[in-house]
């Protein structure tokens, strides 16, 4: 493929699109794969009493059946970038939606625990691809007068999916009279939980035929004409498409396709930077976050709250993460990545800790446990404050560091180190939450608080500021 390249025009980064609700939507479609990425991440959470019980499962084989998703995700986030530069981003969308979908009606009809895990290792492949093909898309179609605030959708879909999860399972247990396994229209309660999925993930599959390829791939493909067009559609009439796709095609041509050996140098195997990174990614799971998530009601209902009591509180904890989303994008910009994350560390500590003081008074076993009436609130304010902090600090930053800390050169392959480091993370606290909780819920919350506390040095002595900075004074 070969272009004369031209200046960027002038007014290029200030483009207005002619139509700037018709981007909003293509966003907003691109984005749902975020917002199946939330649903599917949290709608395991109602159902997880249900499996146990009705497949006669223990708490290891539990947390096996809730994680491997996660391992699923890693395979997905591997193969999406191979996918969506061979066939385009579009397919690789069709592709995540398909199994999502199979996924969905799988995990409503299994029929051992074996084949609920294939499932669910399934449909964490489209959470894999999805949780790439999106921000990429997005990033690839805005108009770069927007593409900060468009960015933004991928992450806000994510808590929103969460919380439509938590609403509409909190929906099906009402009509259920309160029983996960209580039967409606032939089948029990969490496997309508589970199928329900199917509905969003078709959606996303008809959206992903109403919007235009991204223009980069296009031209990466030699179909200059359709990317020309797309571009003239998303970043208006004014612009000189012309001059903008010969932009494009010369930065493509510029890249370095970075590798995994480029990583490798460092006094430890890896740059101190990919070590940064890495350890952002970890930290970011490894003060359990997705516990809340995943567990929460099954939490709830272990120190003795009723199933539907348990689901309105997971549900309002959903909102608290839209809360703190909302106040992380508002101020991310304004204060900064490193100052927020301390703060977000500091909070995250205190609340944990809170948390293992409370559960300390649980008292009872089996089916009969309770905290007193004090211990009991305090633990529900706890565990909002933590999902707050978490929310408005570590669950953006820590993506906007990624994308900003790495050299060009490098930025690529470092970010899908980084990313296996949390999915890997993640699977780790999900599969082994559910033994710990039986151990010690004290003692889990007391290990999660201390994860929170460690941040605070590293973040101190490690994390620079990059706001205000290009991408190119990182390396």
């Amino acid at each position: 493929m070969t272009s004369t390249a031209q200046p960027p025009q002038p007014g290029a980064r200030e483009a207005h699109p002619d139509h700037l609700g018709h981007v909003i939507f293509i966003t907003a479609a691109a984005a749902m794969g975020g917002f199946l990425f939330g649903y599917d991440s949290s709608v395991i959470n109602g159902a997880t009493v249900a499996i146990q019980d009705r497949f006669d499962v223990n708490a290891d084989m539990l947390g096996w059946i809730i994680a491997t998703a996660l391992l699923g995700c890693a395979v997905g986030a591997a193969v999406a970038g191979r996918i969506a530069d061979r066939i385009g981003r579009i397919r690789c969308m069709q592709i995540a939606s398909v199994l999502f979908a199979a996924s969905a009606v799988g995990s409503a009809l299994p029929f051992a625990a074996w084949d609920l895990t294939v499932w669910r290792f399934i449909g964490g492949i489209g959470i894999g691809m999805a949780s790439v093909i999106g921000p990429a898309y997005i990033a690839e179609v805005a108009p770069p007068a927007y593409r900060g605030r468009l960015a933004s959708f991928q992450q806000a879909a994510i808590v929103v999916g969460i919380a439509v999860s938590q609403l509409v399972n909190w929906g099906i247990l009402n009509m259920a009279d309160g029983d996960q396994r209580g039967n409606l229209a032939g089948l029990e309660a969490w496997q309508w939980m589970l199928g329900v999925m199917v509905v969003p993930a078709v959606l996303y599959g008809l959206l992903s035929f109403v919007i235009p390829e991204s223009p980069r791939f296009l031209l990466s493909v030699g179909r200059q004409a359709e990317a020309k067009k797309v571009l003239a559609e998303v970043e208006g009439t004014g612009v000189d498409v012309e001059a903008r796709a010969a932009e494009i095609e010369l930065a493509m041509h510029r890249e370095h396709k970075s590798t995994f050996k480029d990583l490798l140098g460092g006094k430890f195997g890896f740059l101190p930077i990919v070590w940064i990174g890495i350890f952002l990614s970890i930290f970011q799971q490894l003060v359990g976050i997705n516990v809340i998530f995943y567990y929460s009601n099954q939490l709830w209902q272990s120190i003795g709250h009723d199933p539907s009591s348990s689901f309105l509180y997971s549900f309002e904890t959903s909102i608290v993460n839209i809360v703190g989303t909302v106040i992380a994008m508002i101020f991310v910009d304004r204060i900064g990545r490193k100052p927020l994350a301390l703060i977000g560390s500091a909070g995250m500590a205190i609340a944990l800790f809170t948390m293992a003081w409370a559960f300390s008074y649980r008292t009872g076993s089996g089916d009969d446990v309770s905290l007193p009436q004090g211990q009991g609130l305090t633990a529900i304010i706890a565990a909002n404050a933590f999902v707050l902090f978490f929310a408005l600090s570590w669950g953006v930053v820590v993506w906007v560091l990624l994308g900003e800390i790495f050299p060009n050169k490098i930025r690529a392959a470092a970010l899908g180190v980084a990313a296996s480091a949390q999915w890997l993370a993640n699977f780790a606290i999900t599969k082994t939450f559910p033994s710990m909780s039986e151990w010690s819920l004290t003692g889990s919350y007391i290990i999660y608080g201390a994860f929170a506390a460690l941040s605070i040095p590293f973040v101190a002595k490690f994390v620079k500021e990059t706001k205000g900075k290009t991408l190119e004074e990182m390396g």
